[in-house]
């Protein structure tokens, strides 16, 4: 049993290491370690909680940890911090006696490390256990009353800057951004999503599932490895949070004037919301075109759309031209961001991503508007989203993009999703602390011009 704790623990410090040095995706390579590795059931629980909350805290943990180290936490050689982070964790979050999270550290470290860091481990983890988490908060973060972003972003563990952006999103109140980022720390539960005219809920094999709240195709996994559901793995039936379920079904419930034949997402990998668009065209005797700009961001479209029959994936630059003008009747955009809307799902994402990465994505996010907002036809409707609420990559892209379209409007989104309720228009801002989603942003826009006005 011990062994096989050890190697639980190993599986978690070997994805904070490949985070740190490769800028490894934590959703794709901590379950194929699991797996590699021989780890399932409640021990590949205990690796997924030791990774993902370890990351999620991060920033707090460092907050803890400078304050116990002589020289501060960045001066400490990274596979060593690694250690300390996860050993904080358990000391700080989990209910891990203290002298177990000590010694299994001590342990991690000498195995993974060598001998040398040990005492240091032990001297720096057994400081730490000696107040809750807190007190920690009490001593470390800054003041609230003079500080109040700075406190925020240590005590629930987020970058300073998009701590003031959510903020700004949610027009300064300070009380819901604290109940955002909070909920951001929660693990999300698992959302499914049966694809209509592909499966129904009884397909999925009698597994423990609740309705969804707002998506008819949604249903909460109540226990269980999605994965083993045989409608998940041939694509019938996929993991897709309902957030991202709402926007593909906020495209097609959108009116559009005239023919209703041609649908186009132009970002369309890793494909859930393409399949989720295919299903529902299906049904009503329209095409799919599924486009990305990468090959293997294709491949995983293509696997996502198996079950299509009226779907083609197209590899091209979403930016260009690729289809001629007025080609589509119905486009979505789910265009690359900074992903702070989905930091429950992405641990290591609000430690990767920078502040001077919002204006080249606002860049390309523009670029990819005026695109669809080519290929549509007038009359048809654009969908742009994203999983961001910040507001240089939602309401400035799209008001700088009317700025340049005189022959577009602003459709009001929340109409196209009445099963939502309590928004107010023309846009739908999803959040974690509101509506248990991923912080989804949703433009709807109609082309009313001429062709070849452009």
């Amino acid at each position: 049993m011990r062994a096989l704790t050890d190697e639980v623990r190993r599986v978690a410090f070997d994805v904070l290491r490949a985070v740190d040095e490769n800028d490894a995706y934590v959703n794709l390579l901590l379950p194929t370690l699991l797996r590699e590795r021989g780890i399932a059931d409640r021990d590949a629980a205990f690796a997924t909680e030791l990774t993902h909350g370890t990351l999620r805290r991060q920033g707090s943990y460092d907050a803890v940890l400078d304050r116990v180290t002589s020289r501060g936490v960045d001066a400490v050689d990274p596979p060593v911090r690694d250690v300390l982070r996860l050993g904080t964790h358990q000391l700080l979050s989990l209910r891990t006696p203290s002298h177990a999270a000590v010694s299994t550290s001590v342990d991690l470290v000498r195995s993974a490390v060598g001998h040398r860091p040990a005492s240091f481990v032990n001297a720096v983890l057994r400081q730490v256990a000696q107040k809750d988490f807190a007190m920690w908060m009490d001593q470390v973060a800054p003041d609230a009353a003079t500080d109040p972003v700075g406190h925020l972003a240590t005590v629930h563990s987020h970058p300073r800057w998009a701590v003031e952006a959510m903020r700004d999103a949610l027009r300064g109140d300070l009380v819901s951004t604290a109940e955002l980022l909070a909920a951001d720390n929660d693990a999300p539960g698992v959302t499914l999503v049966v694809r209509p005219g592909w499966a129904d809920a009884a397909d999925l094999g009698g597994v423990d599932v609740r309705a969804g709240r707002y998506s008819p195709h949604a249903l909460y996994l109540g226990a269980g490895d999605p994965g083993q559901i045989a409608a998940v793995r041939d694509g019938r039936a996929g993991v897709q949070d309902e957030g991202s379920q709402l926007v593909a079904l906020a495209l097609a419930q959108a009116p559009v004037d005239g023919a209703d034949e041609r649908w186009l997402d132009l970002c369309a990998g890793p494909g859930g919301k393409a399949a989720l668009l295919a299903a529902l065209a299906g049904g009503r005797g329209a095409t799919l075109v599924a486009n990305d700009v990468l090959p293997h961001r294709t491949e995983l479209v293509a696997k996502a759309l198996r079950q299509a029959t009226n779907a083609t994936v197209h590899t091209g630059d979403g930016r260009e031209h690729l289809w001629g003008e007025a080609a589509f009747d119905r486009v979505l955009i789910d265009a690359p961001c900074t992903g702070l809307g989905a930091l429950r799902r992405r641990p290591e994402a609000r430690w990767r991503r920078r502040p001077s990465d919002v204006a080249p994505l606002a860049t390309l996010q523009g670029r990819l508007l005026d695109s669809a907002l080519y290929a549509v036809r007038p009359g048809g409707v654009v969908a742009y989203a994203t999983c961001s609420p910040h507001r240089g990559e939602t309401t400035g892209v799209v008001e700088a993009a009317l700025s340049r379209h005189p022959d577009v409007e602003v459709l009001d989104a929340p109409s196209a999703l009445p099963q939502v309720g309590g928004m107010a228009g023309p846009y739908v801002q999803l959040w974690p602390h509101v509506h248990g989603t991923d912080a989804m942003f949703l433009a709807l826009l109609r082309r009313t011009g001429e062709v070849g006005r452009r």
